[in-house]
């Protein structure tokens, strides 16, 4: 046997140990300028789902009329409103026959003319004028109260006449006559248990 063949045995389980390294699995080679690798060892990431949008349904109500209410009439409310006030005959004032001053007596006649003529306003700033002369004339206030009256003013009319009846001392004519007047405005403001008094209180005179 020659040299370089027993040389070339002894080598040869070597070669074979080496080549069978390079016959196994062997990394992948990495790409330049292509598709990047893809792990697949990652855990899959979950894909969200679209939600999908329902159409609502919609419902259509019927509405029908309730059985007997054809039958059901409405009915007036009672003591809702106030009774209508009845027609009041025109108050008949008193005429009175006390003396005045001359100062006082013009301012009357002026009040007088001016009633006649309408013009209530004037007539009764002459009676106002007229009581600032004499504040303790128990005729003035009647007069001013029966001005109120015809003004539709029944409450000053009241007050007037309440002070008209104080102030007539001994005059049981006035009396009467304040407390008829008090008694007509309290009919202009539907007190009918109030009119009734103050017919009362006149009667007693």
């Amino acid at each position: 046997m020659s040299l370089n063949r027993y040389v070339l045995i002894c080598l040869l389980p070597t070669l074979i140990t080496g080549c069978a390294e390079f016959n196994g699995p062997q990394p992948t080679a990495p790409v330049y300028g292509g598709y990047p690798s893809v792990d697949k060892t990652a855990a899959p990431q979950p894909t969200q789902k679209k939600k999908s949008k329902k159409s609502k349904s919609v419902e259509t109500v019927k509405i029908a009329p309730l059985e007997g209410t054809d039958e059901i009439k409405s009915e007036p409310l009672s003591n809702s409103e106030p009774a209508p006030l009845k027609e009041l005959k025109p108050f008949e004032p008193f005429e009175s026959r006390t003396s005045l001053s001359p100062a006082v007596g013009a301012l009357v006649s002026s009040a007088n003319q001016n009633t006649k003529a309408g013009d209530l306003d004037s007539a009764a700033v002459s009676i106002e004028r007229a009581i600032r002369i004499e504040p303790r004339n128990a005729d003035l206030f009647y007069k001013l109260a029966v001005l109120r009256i015809q003004q539709s003013k029944p409450r000053l009319a009241e007050d007037l006449a309440k002070k008209s009846a104080l102030l007539a001392s001994n005059n049981n004519v006035l009396k009467k006559q304040s407390w008829l007047l008090i008694a007509y405005a309290r009919e202009m403001q539907r007190d009918s248990a109030g009119a009734k008094a103050a017919r009362a209180k006149a009667d007693s005179f």
